[in-house]
């Protein structure tokens, strides 16, 4: 199994179980849970092939994709209600999703040979689009713009990382690898410490 493809795996299932999680709060059927599902793992993945290009968008080529969200919806469908805190558990996978989506994307543009600059905005698209998508169509507020939440910020780091370690001169995985912790370390500090960014706020205008 090549990087790309087991990257693209592990980013479905988990993004799913995030989806099928968000479903749950919005109490949905059963296709409900597999369609958020569905649009939750493939959403980014979707997106960043079709800007690309790419001859055949990653789960067409491969339609177990979609049975792997399927599953995985259909598993929250029967376990979410033993959850303690849903909200939490979805932000923990979303997080491990997250690390693994980001370099999913910066494989991908790599193998097409993309400059650095599209290597970093398909790191971040294939990471931060379908959790949007999911947040959208649930009525929620979308993770990708809470205030300060370290996110978006997160997966460009990651990206920005993987660039930084080829530049360095080191090896393709080893690149993807640090896409990999950088992500999650920033997106678990964020979450475990609450690191944030600093936001606007506005100011009455002077007399």
């Amino acid at each position: 199994m090549s990087a790309v493809v087991f990257l693209d795996t592990a980013s479905v299932f988990i993004f799913a179980l995030t989806g099928a999680l968000v479903a749950s709060r919005a109490q949905l059927d059963i296709v409900g849970f597999i369609f958020v599902a569905s649009l939750t793992a493939v959403g980014g993945g979707t997106l960043r092939d079709v800007i690309l290009n790419r001859d055949v968008v990653f789960w067409v080529a491969n339609p177990t994709f979609i049975l792997a969200a399927s599953v995985a919806a259909v598993l929250v469908f029967f376990t979410a209600h033993l959850l303690e805190s849903r909200y939490r558990t979805i932000l923990w996978f979303d997080a491990f999703a997250l690390a693994v989506a980001v370099p999913a994307g910066v494989a991908v543009a790599l193998g097409m040979g993309q400059p650095w600059a599209i290597v970093l905005i398909m790191g971040v698209t294939t990471g931060c689009f379908g959790g949007l998508l999911r947040d959208v169509v649930c009525n929620e507020v979308p993770l990708v713009l809470k205030q300060g939440e370290l996110y978006v910020t997160c997966a460009f780091a990651g990206a920005a990382g993987a660039v930084l370690v080829l530049a360095a001169g080191y090896s393709v995985n080893l690149a993807l690898v640090a896409c990999a912790v950088l992500t999650l370390a920033l997106r678990a500090g964020s979450i475990a410490f609450g690191w944030r960014l600093p936001v606007y706020k506005s100011r009455p205008p002077k007399a």
